[in-house]
């Protein structure tokens, strides 16, 4: 089974799968044809995290976690951007937004590893869509507007104003794909994409800086919750925040029904107590700070925090990203949970002219406060807030693979799904279909983890509003609905195996088709 964002990025996954190829191959390739059909979710230009359970590791083995971000230019200057009056990172076209991208390390990371057939093959049909062309979804027809006059975006801008089912061609892109078919990562990041990345940085980048591999395999955190062990990717992930969530929530007496009012403030109060300090927290040296907040005294300290009846007074960073998620599970039950991002939908709006591919913006996960552990400098990473999960049984078979896109509420959203599924039973359709609420910041550009506002608001799908808005404004929170069409309330794909086989859910809230295939 793959789920994904895209019904012709999970055929492609699943014709990967029907062709002998591991759940590896089928993620890739469902990836591959992402990058080309969704640019502006993600693309080759931005970062890639994976977790893969794999079913002949040692009895026990945690799941590969892959982190293949990108890194800070070797030009990354602090100082003159605070000489040039920045207090944060710009958010917009400035290529110092943009670090180095990792998701084509990544891709090649998970197939040396894991995958079967050849990358050829696997990256094929993303060549096809890339060359030939695809119907441009209604959510691409839609955002192609906000690009405005974008210098090296042709192919995209060139249907100008873009319908749903306008016939879009990348070649470039596709350029840029056999490239690396053909030559491995040097094919990209010393081809035409690097030639031209180093020309637009103007200094930002060396060539050391494309030669060095952006894609590391790590160790994954883990934290029991509601009898199972969840796990994601540490920092610099934001991914703890599910855990330390999750694993408060259980402690709490959630009301036997997810539309009590009551199940909708003990976990947004869990997700505020997990997150209320994560500007100071998260940095990409984080973890062994991150493993302390996890354990059971941390833990037990923030669950004291939370009223049943009141709001807590704590800050916690929030806002919406550009981000796809997809997940893919093989006969031999080996399962890849994948996540790929420009950060914010067409990220910096500055492309690299060779081969159109749009540049991330996720630099602005970066602070500029002198001495902060995540100040932007030559090559560190950014905090991410991608948040990619699976889950095993305490005798460490596979339960799911799970996660969503969804900015900074991607933790909070996994927190109500892990909730649902894994303390009420919910199968994946009625789980990714809920209702749903996320925090909200009122004051920020919409992607800002760096600025905490004194205060955050919950909005709630209009879907749920007439459960839980009233009942969490009786308690104190702001709360606005909303229509959960607007991807505000993220875009969730799972796949959980069970002993009578798998059931999947793609999001039903995203504007383009989405579809698990069989």
């Amino acid at each position: 089974m793959v789920a994904s964002v895209d019904h012709l990025a999970s055929a492609a996954g699943l014709a990967m799968l029907r062709a002998g190829g591991s759940a590896a191959d089928a993620a890739i390739a469902a990836s591959g044809v992402l990058a080309v059909t969704a640019p502006h979710l993600c693309g080759m230009g931005g970062d890639l995290f994976a977790l893969v359970h794999d079913p002949h590791a040692d009895r026990g083995a945690p799941p590969a976690a892959l982190n293949a971000s990108g890194r800070a230019g070797s030009g990354a200057d602090a100082v003159q951007l605070r000489v040039e009056g920045h207090t944060t990172m710009p958010f917009r076209l400035d290529i110092r937004s943009a670090p180095v991208p990792g998701c084509v390390d990544g891709w090649l990371a998970l197939h040396e590893r894991f995958g079967r057939l050849p990358l050829a093959d696997v990256l094929e049909p993303a060549v096809l869509y890339a060359a030939s062309g695809f119907p441009a979804s209604p959510l691409l027809a839609g955002a192609v507007g906000l690009l405005g006059d974008a210098q090296g975006a042709d192919d995209l801008l060139e249907h100008h104003p873009l319908h749903h089912g306008d016939l879009v061609r990348r070649p470039g892109v596709a350029m840029a794909l056999e490239a690396v078919i053909r030559h491995g990562r040097a094919g990209f990041y010393q081809g035409p994409f690097g030639e031209g990345l180093l020309a637009l940085g103007d200094g930002e980048y060396t060539p050391a800086d494309l030669e060095r591999p952006l894609s590391d395999w790590v160790e994954p955190l883990c934290a029991r919750a509601w009898g199972h062990d969840v796990w994601t990717i540490p920092p610099n992930s934001q991914g703890y925040l599910t855990l330390l969530a999750a694993a408060i929530a259980e402690g709490l007496a959630l009301p036997a029904s997810p539309d009590d009012p009551l199940w909708a403030h003990l976990l947004v109060e869990a997700s505020r107590a997990a997150a209320y300090d994560r500007v100071e927290v998260l940095h990409e040296g984080a973890r062994a700070r991150v493993e302390a907040l996890l354990e059971e005294t941390e833990v037990a300290r923030r669950r004291a925090l939370i009223d049943p009846e009141r709001r807590s007074r704590l800050t916690s960073a929030a806002a919406p990203g550009g981000t796809m998620y997809l997940c893919a599970v093989d006969s031999d039950r080996m399962g890849v949970s994948l996540i790929q991002s420009n950060a914010s939908n067409f990220g910096t709006y500055l492309f690299e002219p060779t081969t159109g591919i749009g540049l991330h913006n996720r630099g602005l996960g970066f602070s500029l406060e002198p001495g902060h552990p995540a100040e932007y400098g030559p090559g560190r990473r950014p905090p991410h807030t991608l948040s990619p999960a699976l889950v095993t049984h305490p005798d460490g078979n596979l339960r799911a693979v799970i996660g969503t896109m969804g900015g900074d509420s991607q933790p909070q959203i996994l927190v109500q799904l892990l909730a649902r599924m894994l303390r009420d039973d919910a199968s994946p359709a009625a789980a990714v279909s809920a209702p749903r609420w996320v925090l909200a910041n009122p004051v920020a550009n919409g992607f800002d983890c760096w600025t905490a506002p004194d205060d955050v608001i919950v909005l709630v799908e209009d879907e749920g509003e007439a459960a839980w808005a009233e009942g969490l404004r009786s308690r104190g929170h702001e709360v606005i609905t909303m229509p959960g069409i607007t991807g505000t309330f993220g875009h969730a794909q799972v796949i959980e195996v069970g002993a009578d086989g798998l059931a999947g859910a793609a999001d039903p809230r995203a504007l383009i088709s989405e579809a698990a295939g069989y």
